[in-house]
């Protein structure tokens, strides 16, 4: 099963798999994965590195920007396959153990099924695992608030709402903002395109993803890519206000 690998920068990858993105940050042999798409996206994945000339054994480690399903989906085969450490927000380490599960749930997807695209997109959710039990088994907080010393060096950096320990990734040698889900350029169900919250039933806290959107606008950066949706080139602080007042 081939992966949609589009190089964006230097050393760097957005990677389109079923409905969402993961990226591939590359310094010589060894990669920075972020996220890993949906459990039925591993074909995909394993497909992506080694278009690049990767292999999974010289990932240096699988950052995730929320545990959610679509980007959770292949961490602890990594991990457990090839001993490639899983990092998260702390306050997302729970939440990849699943000793908790802030996901939108099934009552929720139907009461929305009238909107556009959401039946859709719920029926290609449950075909990939969008409902799978995928915990991450040793899940480990990132090592350090700054630069992480892995390829990339990406930055985390908190953005709560969507989850409690939503995390984006700065890039600021690279200049890219790795945005998960708290800002995208597309979606199943949106009929929107260019820079966009998710729908509403997708967020644990709301208020706290809008608030999220200013932390998102306050970062330096001309490179959005996205958990969902196609590359964004321009400012991203603007592409963050923007997404906010459509929201409002």
């Amino acid at each position: 099963m081939r992966a949609d690998v589009q190089q964006v920068a230097d050393g760097t990858y957005l990677v389109h798999g079923s409905n969402t993105n993961w990226v591939i940050l590359a310094e010589g042999d060894a990669v920075t994965l972020v996220d890993t798409g949906y459990p039925g996206d591993r074909e995909r994945l394993l497909d992506s590195l080694a278009q690049i000339g990767s292999r999974p054994e010289t990932v240096a480690a699988v950052l995730i920007t929320h545990a959610h399903n679509d980007h959770l989906g292949s961490a602890e085969y990594l991990r457990s396959a090839y001993g490639t450490p899983v990092h998260l927000h702390e306050a997302e380490v729970p939440h990849a153990r699943r000793e908790f599960l802030h996901q939108v749930n099934v009552g929720t997807v139907l009461a929305n099924g009238w909107r556009p695209g959401v039946l859709p997109w719920a029926v290609h959710a449950l075909r990939v695992g969008g409902t799978a039990h995928v915990p991450v088994a040793a899940p480990e907080v990132f090592p350090a608030d700054g630069p992480l010393d892995l390829p990339g060096r990406p930055v985390p950096v908190h953005t709560p709402g969507h989850t409690l320990g939503h995390t984006v990734f700065h890039l600021p040698d690279r200049g890219a903002v790795l945005s998960g889900d708290a800002l995208v350029t597309g979606h199943a169900t949106s009929r929107m395109k260019g820079p966009q919250m998710l729908l509403d039933m997708f967020h644990h806290e709301r208020a706290r993803a809008l608030g999220s959107l200013e932390t998102i606008a306050g970062l330096d950066a001309d490179l959005l890519l996205p958990g969902h949706g196609p590359v964004h080139r321009g400012s991203v602080p603007t592409a963050a206000r923007q997404a906010r007042a459509l929201a409002a």
